[in-house]
């Protein structure tokens, strides 16, 4: 009840024309950094920082945060229109929404990601809301062998529910930690795997590699296929936006289950980028409709879309709580809180009850601000699809080699940009599955900081991992879904030799 009456309070301070104005270009200004790739959310609210210096606490929270929303938002555009995710989160939506847009509804894939988003953020939002200390007191377990258990997972996800051939999962898999490898250990301070070219120290950029696997390697299917000579045909009306947002009912399972997948995410920190790669594996492996996935199946859009954005907002709940980020952003806001003089932490909730409220309550308001917005430049967004592709090819090339060379200024990230084309052309034509690749690219070296810092804490000993309860289910779950490809394998050879049986018999 009395979270409820600090909400109500919140709601006082974030419904004010100053704040909702913040609110508008916040979510403007980000749906514009998610567009584009090679800037993301964390770099976005970094370059709005310095602007916030001079205003109250509460107005540059509001602005910042709904920069992020929007970046998360419009992460899915380019994702879905042209195979170019704009932020790495957004990844795992090109799978299925892409397909649906080449298919002529791209109108749909849009409302479908935009409503789904909204509903995983909402969720985020009240979990912030009521189970601040619940989250608090769980986020605190967390140390190296936990953070471990938690990538882990994701990774066992895609071999046991990827659907793929487990054999081609795992050799992406060790492919993208080869290149997630590349740079220096953060352990030892050695250099790894740089070819003694200097420019690979800082490792390679997941940017670099996204932009090429995905936009250039589509390109190159593209142009041997001439699939893409003429433009899409596709309706673009208001009405198909609200079949596609009256349809997300039929997928409640989906979106439930990815908003867990998300908040749990976004407050151990797994991140966004995680959730939306295990919603995606799981909901593949369990969906009815689990054959279709990678064709522009709807749930495929849903599941990582919402994952994505219950993590995003659920990731501020440690940062407000405990003073640990949950993700890069997260990060960047807590900084800020700092430079204003605000300390993150527990005793923020008691020292500056209207900063955390207003911020809880800007939640609300501003997602609600941001779908508003998103969903008017749907039929927008949309009608980019009726371009021919001989105008827009080259216009994805400049995208992808400006973002690669944006990254770090160097010419370099170019080059390795197109290798990355090549590469995802050639995973592409041999059928091996792209994203646990990119998931390995993505948190490998943080899932082998977590797993050489555990056993520097356990001296060599495995038994850390099964130290206490919650490191224990965690790790026994990743094992089951390693075991779960085979165990199917053996009910079918069993159902197979059981049929064979039968028939023998009958003809006797």
């Amino acid at each position: 009840m009395e979270n409820l009456q600090s909400l109500l309070h919140g709601f006082t301070i974030a419904i004010t024309v100053p704040h909702l104005t913040l609110m508008v270009v916040g979510v403007l200004l980000g749906i514009l950094v998610g567009v584009l790739p090679g800037l993301g959310a964390p770099n976005g609210v970094s370059l709005l920082l310095p602007l916030t210096f001079g205003m109250q606490p509460v107005s540059a929270i509001i602005l910042l945060s709904s920069m992020y929303w929007g970046a998360l938002f419009g992460g899915s555009v380019t994702s879905i229109l042209f195979n170019i995710p704009g932020e790495p989160s957004s990844v795992a939506t090109t799978f299925d929404g892409y397909p649906m847009a080449r298919d002529g509804r791209p109108t749909t894939a849009l409302a479908t990601a935009f409503g789904s988003a909204a509903f995983g953020a909402l969720v985020g939002v009240i979990l912030i809301t009521f189970l601040a200390s619940w989250v608090a007191q769980v986020a605190l377990a967390f140390g190296p062998p936990e953070y471990f258990a938690v990538y882990f997972l994701a990774f066992a996800s895609f071999i046991g529910m990827g659907g793929a051939a487990p054999i081609k999962t795992l050799v992406a898999l060790a492919i993208g930690f080869a290149i997630a490898a590349i740079g220096i250990d953060t352990v030892s301070g050695s250099v790894r795997l740089t070819m003694g070219i200097d420019e690979l120290v800082k490792g390679v950029s997941f940017v670099v590699a996204v932009m090429g696997l995905f936009g250039i390697g589509e390109l190159l299917i593209a142009v041997e296929e001439e699939f893409h000579a003429r433009a899409v045909s596709s309706r673009v009306d208001w009405k198909e936006v609200f079949r596609a947002l009256g349809r997300l009912p039929h997928h409640g399972v989906a979106l439930l289950r990815s908003a867990a997948i998300g908040c749990w995410m976004g407050i151990t920190p797994g991140g966004p980028t995680a959730a939306s790669f295990m919603s995606y594996g799981i909901a593949k492996r369990f969906s009815r409709n689990g054959s279709r996935f990678g064709t522009g199946e709807a749930e495929g859009i849903v599941a990582p879309e919402t994952a994505d954005h219950a993590a995003g907002t659920s990731a501020l709940l440690p940062m407000l709580s405990l003073g640990i980020p949950g993700s890069a952003t997260a990060a960047v806001m807590m900084g800020g809180l700092m430079i204003w003089g605000l300390n993150p932490g527990p005793m923020l909730f008691v020292d500056q009850k209207d900063f955390v409220w207003g911020l809880i309550a800007s939640m609300y308001v501003g997602n609600i601000v941001a779908v508003v917005l998103v969903l008017l430049t749907v039929p927008v967004f949309a009608a980019l699809m009726r371009i021919p592709f001989a105008v827009i090819a080259p216009l994805i090339v400049i995208i992808c080699v400006v973002g690669a060379y944006s990254v770090s200024n160097s010419y370099l990230d170019i080059v390795l940009m197109l290798g990355f084309g090549v590469f995802g052309y050639l995973f592409k034509k041999l059928h091996y599955p792209l994203a646990p690749l990119v998931l390995a690219i993505v948190i490998g070296d943080k899932a082998e900081d977590a797993f050489r810092q555990a056993m520097l804490m356990s001296k060599g000993s495995l038994g850390i991992f099964f130290a206490n309860r919650l490191v224990t289910t965690l790790v026994l779950a990743g094992i089951a879904l390693l075991l779960l490809p085979l165990a199917l394998q053996i009910v079918r050879l069993l159902r197979k030799t059981d049929e064979a049986a039968h028939e023998k018999v009958r003809i006797i």
